[in-house]
C-alpha cells in the first residue's frame, strides 16, 4: 500500500487523544453526508419536476412540426403525403391554428382557435387532458372543446344549450375595414368538452372540427396550416426531422417539439443549473469543517509528523498524507450520504412519502447521470479542500 495512504487512513480511522478534533471530525463528516444528501435529493426532485412540467407539453405538441416558411398556410398534396409515408413515422395529422375573436353570452376574449382532423389524437393524446365532458365528435362538425382558463374567462361549459359559443375572424382581403358587420366571418359553435393542462395552454387554445375551420377561414378542402408528426421511436426524431427537411425543401419548416417550446425548456435547463449551483455553494461550505478538521489534525500530530520528517519523509510525502485524509474522509460522508440519499429517492418515486397535495406526490426521478455529477462534484471539491489544508504544513512546522 502507498506510504502515504496507509498513514492517513491510520489517522483518519484512530482517536485523537484530544477529544474536541474528534468532535471537530464527525462534524465534517456529518456535513458532507448532510450536503451529498441535500444535493442528490434536490437533482432528483428538480428532475421529477423537469419531466412533470414536460409531460403537459408532450401532451398538446407532437414530436415533429411541419410550417410554411412563408404565409400562414400551405397546400397538403402527394408530394408531402409521399414524405410522410415512412416507417419511423407513427402517424401525422393536419392542422389550422388561427387567431379568432371569441364571444359567449355579454363576455368575448381573443385566442387561438385550432382545426383538427380524426388522426389528431393518433399523434397528441389531447382527449387525456378532457377532464368534463368528451373530446370533438367529428360526425357533429360544430362540436369544440375549450381549455379551463378559457371557460373561466368566457364563463362557458360543456353541454351548455342556452348560448353558443361564436367565433370571428377578418374575412380575407386588403385595405381597411369599412363595415364590421360584414367584416368577418363567424361560426356558432357548440361545446362538449374542457381541458385543463397548465394556465398558459387553457387559455391559449380551442380546438374544433378541421373542416369547420376551414370554412370559417375561407380555406380550400386542402389547405393547411401545419401537419403534426407522431415518431415511432423517440430516438429517431433528429434523423427523422433531416430526412423530412431534405424531403420537403426550404419552403417548409421541420421543427422538434424542444424547439417549438425553446424557451420553456430553457427555463427548466436554468431552474435546474441554479439549483445545482446554490447546494453546490452549500457544499462548499460543509467542506470548510473538512478543511478545519485537517488543520487540527495537522497541529494534534505534530509530534507524529516531525519524526517522519526526521527519518526521512519529505514535506511533499507529509503533505500527501493529509491531502488523502481530506480526501479519505470526504469519500466517507459522499458514499454514507448516497447510501440514505438513493434509497430516499426510490421510495418517493414508487410510494409517493411525501405530498404536495391529497393526491399529488412530489415527481423525483433517478437518474446515474444525478449520480455522477454528485459524486464528480464532491470529489473534485473534497480534493480542494484536502489540498488548501494540506499547504498548511511547511518546512518550519516539522523541524
Amino acid at each position: 500500500m502507498n506510504f502515504s495512504l496507509y498513514i492517513a487512513r491510520r489517522y483518519l480511522f484512530s482517536k485523537s487523544s484530544n477529544n474536541a478534533i474528534n468532535i471537530i471530525t464527525l462534524i465534517a463528516v456529518i456535513g458532507v453526508i448532510v450536503s451529498t444528501i441535500a444535493l442528490f435529493v434536490v437533482m432528483s426532485v428538480f428532475s421529477g419536476l423537469k419531466n412533470f412540467s414536460l409531460s403537459f407539453i408532450q401532451t398538446s405538441d407532437p414530436d415533429l412540426k411541419i410550417t410554411s416558411v412563408q404565409g400562414k398556410s400551405f397546400y397538403f398534396n402527394d408530394s408531402i403525403k409521399k414524405s410522410l409515408i415512412k416507417e419511423n413515422i407513427e402517424a401525422f395529422t393536419k392542422v389550422i391554428e388561427e387567431r379568432a375573436f371569441f364571444n359567449y353570452g355579454d363576455k368575448s376574449h381573443v385566442a387561438l382557435i385550432k382545426g383538427v382532423d380524426i388522426n389528431y389524437l393518433l399523434v397528441n393524446k389531447m382527449d387525456t387532458a378532457v377532464y368534463l365532458g368528451e373530446w370533438i365528435n367529428y360526425n357533429e362538425k360544430h362540436t369544440v372543446v375549450v381549455g379551463s382558463g378559457l371557460s373561466n374567462i368566457l364563463s362557458v361549459g360543456a353541454y351548455d344549450y342556452l348560448e353558443t359559443l361564436k367565433i370571428f375572424v377578418p374575412k380575407p382581403g386588403e385595405g381597411y375595414i369599412n363595415n364590421p358587420q360584414t367584416a368577418f366571418n363567424k361560426v356558432e359553435t357548440r361545446p362538449i368538452g374542457i381541458y385543463k393542462l397548465t394556465d398558459d395552454l387553457d387559455r391559449k387554445y380551442v380546438y374544433a372540427n378541421l373542416s369547420l375551420i376551414q370554412q370559417l377561414l375561407s380555406y380550400n378542402a386542402n389547405q393547411i396550416s401545419a401537419i403534426e408528426i407522431r415518431v415511432s421511436n423517440d430516438s429517431n426524431i433528429k434523423s427523422v426531422k433531416e430526412e423530412l427537411q431534405n424531403n420537403l425543401g426550404t419552403d417548409y419548416k421541420v421543427e422538434t417539439r424542444e424547439q417549438l417550446n425553446s424557451v420553456f425548456y430553457k427555463m427548466l435547463n436554468t431552474e435546474n443549473l441554479a439549483s445545482y449551483m446554490v447546494f453546490t455553494l452549500i457544499l462548499i461550505i460543509a467542506l470548510f469543517n473538512v478543511i478545519g478538521a485537517i488543520v487540527m489534525m495537522i497541529i494534534d500530530k505534530r509530534e507524529n509528523l516531525k519524526t517522519l520528517f526526521h527519518l526521512g519523509t519529505d514535506i511533499k510525502e507529509i503533505r500527501r498524507i493529509f491531502v488523502f485524509q481530506g480526501f479519505l474522509l470526504t469519500i466517507f460522508g459522499l458514499i454514507v450520504g448516497l447510501l440514505l440519499a438513493m434509497p430516499f429517492v426510490l421510495l418517493q418515486k414508487k410510494y409517493g412519502l411525501i405530498m404536495i397535495t391529497n393526491s399529488l406526490a412530489y415527481p423525483v426521478e433517478f437518474y446515474f447521470t444525478n449520480v455522477l455529477l454528485v459524486v464528480a462534484t464532491i470529489i473534485v471539491l473534497g480534493y480542494l479542500a484536502a489540498k488548501i489544508a494540506s499547504a498548511r504544513i511547511s518546512k518550519k512546522l516539522v523541524e
